[in-house]
């Protein structure tokens, strides 16, 4: 009769299976803006798939996947546009499907987003559904598509690589898989700059445990001590409590994956200081490599990246830029769109802090939206550059999983149409995304 009256935890089904319905649905959130984009470009004479494969940062990986790093322009004004200040994983990836297959290198990129998109989709799905549960991860996974830059996510950029590996690397994160969580870290730090922001969370999360343990270690002992001052009965007593406490703890670790106040399961020692000594690995060796091959020293990636006019200022020069714009009246609509968007972003990041996101998830978004928001060159490349803060959407998603299910479908379709019109409109235009 015990064993009958034992509750039986019901196993989640694997991770892919529960994604199939977040990954149908942004598989069609995307066609329609393929399809729109396909649409608006011929009747402008242009091609889509050029648009998507073979300007601006496409050129720049694609002749790195080709010709390697070296490759460098000089502007009039001075500036030095070198191939250095593009990260490597994308390009080898996309050699190496041109090696294996009759793709070109052009191909090759466009296949690799492709791909890594419905990676990251995955991954964003396993984030929100094991913090949330499934139909907040649905929500999450369409949001993330319906992104008025969500265009990018097909293009042969890094955008929907980098998106993906940091995705699972939270992912092992919260699920205590350290060496999983470090080596993608590694790799997603060999796909953009800012998979410092990975970094960053692996190892505020690592150390948080470690400190957390050593804590909760000294309290146990001390009222281990406490207790062996007790009489022999109450010794007794305590001994049958902990060993059920312990008997407990393993029954609910499996099955659940998260301890009940939200950290990541106890994970063995070593095993959680080899991923984060992983986790640098990938943008230390590319920077250090940059710097050995330039002459700069450690420091030779930031002179790169100064050749572009690019590096981190606090902010300063993004205020300038939105604070010029309402200099006049047609651009102080678009000044009153950028700040509107800043502080909705900080309103969601504030709102993810008191919903009390993991760690993890608070960590990586914050350094992501730092990097974004404070470089001080390419402001028409930040919302580009805010793509993959993607925790960020989760307060949205799980408004948006309270509505019922019809109406949730309607608001998503509609906006869907809207950002794949801008989409179009966005990438037919004149200067980069």
């Amino acid at each position: 009769m015990t064993d009958l009256e034992t509750p039986v935890a019901v196993p989640r089904p694997p991770v892919l299976r529960r994604a199939v319905p977040a990954l149908l649905g942004y598989v069609a959130v995307r066609a329609l803006g393929l399809l729109t984009l396909a649409g608006w470009s011929a009747a402008r004479g242009k091609s889509a798939y050029t648009l998507l494969t073979a300007r601006w940062d496409s050129l720049w990986y694609t002749r790195v996947a080709e010709l390697g790093y070296g490759y460098e322009v000089r502007l009039p004004d001075g500036d030095v546009h070198s191939n250095l200040a593009f990260f490597p994983l994308l390009p080898w990836l996309e050699r190496l499907l041109h090696a294996l297959t009759p793709l070109s290198y052009a191909g090759a990129g466009f296949t690799v987003s492709l791909l890594a998109s419905l990676a990251a989709a995955w991954g964003i799905f396993a984030v929100a559904d094991h913090v949330y549960g499934r139909r907040v991860g649905v929500c999450a996974v369409l949001l993330w598509a319906v992104l008025p830059v969500g265009i990018v996510q097909s293009m042969a950029y890094s955008e929907s690589l980098f998106t993906a590996l940091a995705a699972w690397s939270l992912y092992a994160v919260l699920t205590g898989r350290w060496l999983t969580a470090g080596t993608l870290a590694a790799l997603a730090g060999l796909t953009r700059p800012v998979g410092i922001a990975v970094v960053a969370a692996v190892w505020t999360v690592g150390v948080v445990s470690f400190v957390r343990e050593r804590s909760e270690g000294a309290r146990d002992r001390s009222e281990g001590a406490r207790d062996q001052s007790v009489g022999a009965r109450d010794q007794s007593v305590g001994a049958v409590r902990d060993r059920g406490d312990s008997v407990r703890d393993r029954a609910e670790g499996p099955q659940t994956g998260v301890r009940g106040d939200g950290r990541a399961p106890t994970a063995l020692p070593w095993r959680r200081v080899l991923g984060m000594l992983l986790a640098p690995v990938g943008t230390a060796a590319y920077v250090l490599w940059v710097g050995h091959r330039t002459g700069g020293g450690p420091l030779g990636y930031l002179d790169v990246q100064a050749g572009w006019r690019n590096g981190f200022d606090g902010g300063y020069a993004f205020a300038r830029f939105v604070a010029d714009k309402f200099t006049s009246f047609p651009s102080a609509l678009a000044g009153a769109g950028l700040t509107v968007g800043v502080c909705l972003l900080l309103w969601l990041y504030v709102t993810g802090v008191r919903q009390r996101q993991p760690l993890a998830l608070l960590v990586y978004t914050g350094v992501v939206l730092a990097l974004a928001l404070c470089a001080s060159s390419y402001f028409g490349s930040k919302p580009r550059l805010l793509m993959p803060a993607f925790p960020v959407l989760l307060p949205l998603a799980r408004a948006l999983a309270r509505l019922r299910t019809s109406r949730s479908a309607l608001v998503t379709a509609g906006v869907a149409i809207a950002t794949a019109v801008y989409g179009a409109f966005w990438l037919n235009g004149s200067g980069p995304p």
